[in-house]
């Protein structure tokens, strides 16, 4: 073995074991936020929430961040599930292919644009609204909609008109807003969809892209605001097995149900949603 190869064997081991160092301390770290059994709760709660999302095509945040959220401190709670979520949208996106994803791009373009504008905005508002206010916020809305259309109102959205186009800003602005501050916009969009009449591969799909790239800015967002950083995100990277796993199991439960049995397991989803959030809130 000659010198050269010798300088790099021995700049490899070095590079190694500063990995192994690096990944040490940021272990150390995280377990001085979490003990081994919050760890273990919130990893079952990734796999719940994968499953809920693979059956109805959102919820995963709302699980996350409510579930983690009685158990460890909100802002890791919101750490955690940024990675999963990222993940996982970009499966859902893409199920039917890019060209698919594509033509639900355009088609809610305005909606994309909005409430990606609002969730940037409102990320760095995270640690300056008071959490009950917020989860009220989201929670009375979305619980009285899906309680009336439950009940039976068949109460629906015009689309592509002018009074339509206004209503798309209003409703991305909000699930914006209140994304950026919770990583929590499924139930407006959802709510907004679901009254469209959207069909049920679309709107799995349309969720996708418009949870995908709302991940994507914030993930970006809570990296500026501080709630991702080299500790947190090596959290929210191991809840991404669990989480993907349970997206498997429930897509095969979703493959099987028809479009009103898809509609009814969306409104209890969200009415179940928006009950929880109400008992955080208030309770």
């Amino acid at each position: 073995m000659d010198a050269t190869n010798c300088s790099i064997i021995t700049r490899s081991i070095f590079a190694v074991q500063h990995d192994k160092q690096c990944y040490r301390y940021i272990m150390e770290q995280l377990l001085t936020l979490i003990t081994p059994t919050e760890f273990v709760i919130c990893l079952g709660l990734a796999l719940l929430a994968g499953i809920v999302k693979g059956v109805v095509g959102f919820a995963m945040p709302m699980i996350m961040i409510s579930g983690m959220g009685s158990v460890i401190a909100p802002e890791l709670a919101l750490a955690a599930l940024i990675l999963p979520t990222f993940v996982t949208n970009g499966m859902q996106s893409l199920r039917q292919g890019p060209a698919a994803a594509w033509e639900s791009v355009k088609r809610f373009r305005i909606f994309l644009l909005v409430g990606l504008v609002m969730l940037l905005l409102s990320a760095q508002l995270v640690t300056v609204i008071p959490v009950s206010l917020m989860l009220a916020i989201i929670g009375v809305p979305i619980t009285a909609f899906a309680l009336a259309q439950i009940l039976g109102w068949k109460g629906t959205l015009p689309e592509g008109t002018k009074a339509g186009r206004k209503l798309e800003v209003a409703i991305a602005a909000f699930a914006g807003f209140i994304g950026g501050m919770s990583g929590v916009w499924g139930p407006p969009t959802v709510a907004y969809l679901t009254a469209l009449g959207t069909e049920k591969r679309e709107q799995m799909r349309v969720q996708g892209v418009i949870y995908g790239l709302g991940a994507f800015a914030l993930t970006f967002a809570h990296i500026s605001s501080g709630v991702l950083n080299l500790t947190t995100g090596l959290f929210s990277a191991t809840m991404i097995i669990p989480a993907v796993l349970g997206m498997k199991l429930g897509g095969m439960v979703q493959d099987r149900i028809d479009q009103a049995a898809f509609k009814k397991a969306t409104l209890f989803v969200l009415f179940i949603a928006g009950l929880n959030l109400l008992r955080r809130a208030f309770f």
